[in-house]
């Protein structure tokens, strides 16, 4: 069942928001690293979180009838990160908006699969807050494609911070879940 998947895969999210924070962290320490530093920091992290959820697809691909999504996000998060790192010399306008478009993406994946959970799972909200977090994202980046490189390095990393953060909220709390459902034994997944 998608449910007991995704209890039981609690560490895919709090992994995913580990690589968050750190990129996160990394990017407001340093704010003044160029921005082709930036894209190849930007790529990596894509490439990681990507890699993460295609993993996360694959292993539950027989076990729920959305994989897709997961697998879909994956996917757009790795091609995302491959070109940032194979083209490295790209305009900071175009960075702007790939990154605008992934993250709107992203969001509106996270919202819709925070929505396909709110009957399974406690919690949910942690997710679909990130989805909105990171729609808004992607809409000040469409918003202000000009914005000076440091302005555009806080927001991203700012981002980070907060995306990562909840993530790994979740991530816990799925465990959690898990944790009383063991406890528990058979019967509906809620929230401790």
């Amino acid at each position: 069942m998608m449910t007991e998947f995704i209890v039981r895969n609690w560490w895919a999210p709090v992994i995913r928001g580990v690589f968050a924070v750190l990129f996160g962290a990394f990017t407001l320490a340093v704010p003044r690293i160029s921005l082709k530093a930036l894209i190849l920091v930007f790529g990596v992290y894509a490439v990681a979180e990507g890699v993460t959820s295609i993993i996360g697809a694959v292993r539950g691909g027989d076990e729920r009838r959305r994989w897709w999504v997961l697998l879909l996000e994956g996917i757009v998060g790795v091609g995302i990160g491959l070109i940032a790192l194979l083209l490295p010399g790209i305009t900071a306008v175009a960075l702007v908006f790939w990154i605008g478009a992934w993250a709107i993406l992203r969001g509106a994946l996270e919202i819709g699969l925070a929505i396909r959970l709110r009957d399974h799972i406690e919690g949910e909200w942690l997710l679909g807050l990130a989805g909105v977090l990171s729609i808004a994202l992607g809409v000040l980046m469409f918003a202000s494609p000009g914005v000076g490189a440091l302005v555009m390095i806080v927001w991203i990393g700012a981002y980070a911070l907060v995306f990562g953060v909840f993530l790994i909220a979740l991530g816990i709390r799925l465990r959690g879940i898990g944790v009383a459902r063991l406890r528990q034994g058979p019967g509906p997944i809620h929230g401790t």
